[in-house]
């Protein structure tokens, strides 16, 4: 499923890099008003519709008193957007067709102008704001199959550099582990004697969340988080994210022990709104077993409150901000 394009971009100092190639040097306007600046040796077609963009972006806002990353790829995998006829619709596809592999582009949309023409915005976004869209053409594919591609060729190789970068932090601290099937890796500091947390089985967990810098970000020991406890899911179901799901599965009732868990098999490049991880970064999970029962057929993963109903995008964690509740399911894997 392609990612919205209203709000993808890459970061300005790519583009003073490249500025002496620019066609141009001041910002041209779409039909709908929405201005735009290309920099390309022009080379190659433009992107035509049916055609998808490979692209690194950085979105930012700008205004009074204001500078501000809202989001970027930069440091992560690169993302992909489709090039189609959107008319003029003030939205930074309309120039998307007007870009080749390897150019750059920097597109400004005025907030006034975006809510009079789409709707009211958050209330971060002032009325004389601009959202600041730069962003880097890496390829041009011509169809799904070959994007599909190309993004099982991107994610095989973050899954290898990120059980790297694991492996590294765990021969420096001299800490010894097993591979689950997936690739956690799990310290088990008890297996447990109870009964085996496999498949259907609905198990108990007390848990804390931190990034491997040693930052707490959730937890259902501790209450100011407000979670559940115990966080209860059954396995198989996904009704946690897949590092758990499959980590778990080491552990009997009364297993205590570690879940390092690369980023593909926890959020990827989508945390939860306010966390305080990035795209793509590993994370560590203290797991308590404290009990692994039958599941009954009727039961349904337990949610906190603030996670209910659309799980992919809320502020996690109830109403404190900051807190990522990890357990939750994982966004699909694009």
């Amino acid at each position: 499923m392609m990612k919205k394009t209203t709000l993808i971009i890459f970061s300005f100092a790519l583009l003073l890099a490249v500025a002496g190639c620019s066609r141009g040097g001041a910002f041209k306007k779409t039909k709908s008003g929405l201005m735009y600046k290309i920099f390309s040796d022009g080379k190659g077609a433009p992107a035509k519709k049916g055609q998808f963009l490979k692209v690194h972006f950085t979105n930012k806002l700008q205004g009074p008193m204001k500078d501000t990353n809202i989001a970027t790829s930069i440091g992560g995998l690169p993302t992909y957007a489709p090039v189609d006829s959107v008319g003029a619709t003030y939205n930074p596809a309309e120039v998307f067709n007007m870009l080749r592999k390897g150019d750059s582009a920097v597109v400004v949309m005025l907030v006034d102008s975006l809510t009079k023409k789409q709707g009211p915005l958050p209330p971060v976004f002032g009325k004389k704001d601009k959202i600041i869209l730069t962003l880097k053409v890496l390829d041009v594919f011509n169809s799904e199959d070959e994007l599909k591609k190309d993004q099982q060729e991107l994610m095989a190789g973050q899954k290898v550099q990120e059980a790297a970068v694991i492996s590294k932090y765990l021969a420096d601290k001299n800490i010894k582990t097993e591979k689950s099937p997936k690739g956690v890796f799990v310290e088990i500091l008890e297996k447990g004697s109870g009964p085996a947390a496999d498949s259907g089985k609905a198990v108990h967990v007390k848990y804390t969340g931190r990034t491997f810098e040693g930052k707490v970000f959730d937890s259902n020991i501790d209450t100011s988080f407000g979670h559940a406890d115990p966080y209860v899911l059954v396995i198989g179901r996904r009704g946690a994210i897949e590092g758990w799901d499959d980590g778990l599965r080491l552990f009997n009732k009364g297993g205590k022990g570690r879940l390092y868990v690369p980023s593909l098999l926890a959020y990827g490049a989508n945390p939860p709104q306010g966390a305080p991880f990035k795209p793509f970064e590993n994370l560590i999970f203290d797991v308590d077993v404290i009990d692994v029962t039958d599941a009954k057929e009727e039961a349904k993963p337990q949610m906190p409150s603030g996670l209910r109903g659309n799980p992919g995008g809320q502020r996690p964690g109830g109403s404190r901000p900051g807190a990522a509740t990890p357990p939750r399911p994982a966004p699909a894997t694009k």
